[in-house]
């Protein structure tokens, strides 16, 4: 019985994490990611939101309801493992990804082309900022 209820919360953790992502509405990202520790109207009409979850904060850029940008890191400032960058990349698209990089910045695209993402320095910490290229 232990274990059943154990993979019953291990799976829809997992589940959960695949549900919000580029596209998603504020309600579905704000069910999954947690906390709101910040919210921000840019000039631009665009809202910017930092949830807090965890270990994780996840800072969502918001345009008419959608998320267009999401950028995840350690609440500690520590480095995301390959498991984790592979886990937030997977879950912001069905597209294959591939690594593009030229820098010091570790860049990736899809392969369909519909989104980016870059793992460098957000805000003073380690963040793998995920955007989509046609909002």
């Amino acid at each position: 019985m232990k274990q059943s209820i154990a993979l019953v919360l291990v799976l829809s953790t997992i589940s959960s994490s695949t549900l919000a992502n580029l596209g998603a509405n504020s309600e579905s990202i704000e069910d999954t990611y947690g906390t709101i520790v910040q919210r921000r109207l840019r000039d631009n009409g665009n809202v910017s939101v930092v949830y807090t979850q965890g270990r994780y904060l996840y800072m969502v850029t918001f345009a008419n309801n959608r998320s267009i940008s999401e950028s995840y890191s350690r609440a500690n400032g520590s480095d995301l493992s390959e498991k984790e960058i592979t886990k937030f990349l997977k879950a912001n698209s069905g597209a294959k990804w591939a690594p593009t990089s030229t820098g010091a910045e570790r860049r990736f695209r899809t392969t369909d082309g519909t989104a980016e993402a870059t793992y460098g320095i957000l805000n003073g910490r380690p963040a793998l900022t995920v955007r989509a290229l046609n909002p």
